[in-house]
């Protein structure tokens, strides 16, 4: 991603006139042979020289010389690292998105499968009102997509380009910053360098909210499928290769994975708490404290993508047990239903409710 973004400023430079067409095609021929060796595994980093930044400006003025030295004119760390970070952010939220979809798709292929089954529907965890199978994993389709709507917006401030910035105060060279967006195929331009340093912090706890939406509907979804997997409930049976035995007890097939999705979603919202702390108190500009914003995005991301992956192989091996489901829907289910026939032979609603309700006392 830092090499994709040096394309674009190398390129961009050539536009200004700082770079011959000759010195931009070297360069940006070279950042792509570093990418190629980076596919491979053949790109280290030294820790002498830091960080992969400064490892591919000495990769650059090795090959080219004198040349690569030209590389970082017109930008400084600040904005270089914010492109990296938002070319990356952008493509982990389109990955993220995909996931979803996957999801969605595993929930809907359920839901067409074993829809008609009918289960128990719960509130206060316990019953309520006649369910089914289908309505309950297209709940979990609607909530998924109610996802889908919170990552939009926080991609598309991840794709804004911060190039040309500088430290936050631009730079003494009259740069093409929509030149620069369009190469790399951002859709916008972050102006103003302050407002730049003040969008780090913001961007990286926005991600990591909105990735806690989509962990808190794979926290719902996992109790829900501890519970009805549970052998008091019956009504699905985890696939076998989605449990776990006891060291002690050879009769015991633990839902171990879903626990784990279970307890994620607090990680995630964990990670987003202490990127809000860490950008607390603050004067505006930029502060090493936001090196430390990374690491807890990088770790969303990564939660959250394994968590839909895992979900969507749980769910493509999810077993209906219909003669647990049915024998689930007790006479106790109906009583609203009961209500209700009684208000449309004419008893008032509360004298209706009262009268089912004893029934049950």
């Amino acid at each position: 991603h830092d090499c994709l973004a040096s394309i674009a400023h190398v390129r961009t430079l050539g536009k200004a006139g700082v770079l011959t067409d000759d010195e931009v095609e070297k360069l940006a021929a070279e950042l792509e042979h570093i990418i190629e060796l980076h596919a491979t595994g053949d790109f280290p980093i030294p820790p002498e020289l830091e960080d992969c930044h400064t490892t591919i400006e000495h990769h650059l003025t090795m090959a080219l010389g004198d040349l690569g030295k030209k590389v970082h004119t017109g930008r400084s760390r600040n904005d270089q690292v914010l492109a990296a970070l938002h070319l990356y952010y952008d493509e982990e939220l389109g990955a993220v998105n995909e996931l979803i979809c996957e999801l969605i798709a595993a929930l809907t292929e359920f839901a067409e499968q074993h829809g008609d089954v009918p289960i128990p529907g719960h509130t206060h965890t316990r019953k309520a009102m006649p369910s089914s199978v289908g309505y309950w994993a297209k709940g979990f389709i609607g909530a998924l997509a109610d996802d889908i709507t919170f990552l939009s917006p926080v991609s598309a401030l991840a794709q804004r380009s911060p190039l040309g910035t500088g430290a936050g105060y631009g730079v003494p060279l009259e740069l093409d910053k929509e030149f620069t967006a369009k190469e790399l195929g951002f859709k916008h331009v972050i102006e103003n360098g302050v407002h730049t340093q003040l969008s780090r912090g913001k961007l990286a706890a926005a991600i990591l909210h909105a990735l806690s939406q989509v962990t808190a509907t794979l926290n719902a979804m996992a109790c829900d499928l501890i519970l009805f997997s549970m052998p008091a409930f019956g009504y699905f049976e985890l696939p076998e290769e989605m449990t776990t035995g006891s060291s002690i007890m050879p009769q015991k097939k633990n839902p171990d994975v879903l626990e784990l999705v279970r307890a994620s979603h607090h990680r995630v919202v964990g990670r987003e708490h202490e990127v809000q702390g860490i950008c607390a108190n603050l004067i505006s500009g930029y502060h090493r404290d936001y090196q430390l914003t990374k690491g807890p995005v990088l770790t969303g991301l990564d939660t959250t993508k394994d968590c839909l992956a895992i979900m969507t192989t749980v769910v493509k091996g999810l077993v209906v047990n219909e003669e647990n489901c049915q024998k689930a829907m007790t006479d106790e289910l109906y009583a609203t239903e009961e209500v209700y026939k009684l208000v449309k032979e004419g008893v008032p609603f509360r004298e209706a409710y009262k009268q089912v309700s004893d029934q049950y006392r």
